[in-house]
């Protein structure tokens, strides 16, 4: 059975939004966007690199693969980060997509997600990961899906913005692995206790 991993950057106080870049989603009035890059460090990098070969998919909510779709997609052929997105199969949750066509590679999710999800779980092959898509992993958590989740832990607390674990539910989980990184960045690997 094939383990899903939730991969994400969240702040001390659980924040996952908009990470990468200012406009990258301001949804909620969200200001703190690309909150993470004075904490940059290429074990970062590294350490995705090493996720990445992992897993054999992803699994996003329609946000983040529209965003991660938009950056990857239009990237040439040659660059390790975009040849390795951009061929890894993905599968993305919506119920208002109609076409995957904007990133190669892509499968529509539209209904019984649980379902789905299960099924995907139960094929062989490698981990699925999963980062950003809030939505997506609060609903995934809630119905005990999630197997491990791999956190670089940033030195911030933002105040606001979408967070990792839904409000309210309670995770038990097991730590793996605990490694910090020279900017403050902490890795933190947890199993689903």
């Amino acid at each position: 059975m094939r383990k899903i991993v939730v991969a994400e950057f969240v702040s001390l106080d659980n924040v996952i939004q908009a990470p990468g870049g200012a406009e990258e989603d301001t949804e909620g009035g969200f200001i703190h966007g690309g909150w993470t890059w004075p904490f940059w460090h290429n074990d970062i990098g590294a350490h995705f690199f090493e996720a990445m070969s992992h897993c054999d998919a992803l699994l996003l909510g329609r946000k983040t693969w529209q965003i991660h779709g938009g950056a990857f997609e239009p990237m040439s052929p040659g660059d390790p980060f975009g040849d390795l997105m951009n061929t890894t199969t993905k599968y993305v949750v919506s119920t208002t997509l109609t076409t995957t066509s904007a990133w190669r590679n892509s499968t529509l999710i539209s209904s019984n997600v649980l379902e789905e999800v299960r099924a995907l779980k139960a094929q062989s092959g490698k981990n699925i990961l999963i980062d950003g898509s809030s939505v997506l992993v609060h609903t995934l958590a809630e119905h005990d899906l999630i197997d491990e989740y791999s956190l670089h832990v940033y030195p911030v607390v933002l105040g606001s913005g979408k967070k990792l674990f839904p409000e309210g539910l309670r995770v038990d989980l097991r730590l793996l692995e605990s490694r910090p990184l020279p900017s403050g960045v902490v890795l933190m690997h947890y199993a689903h206790a």
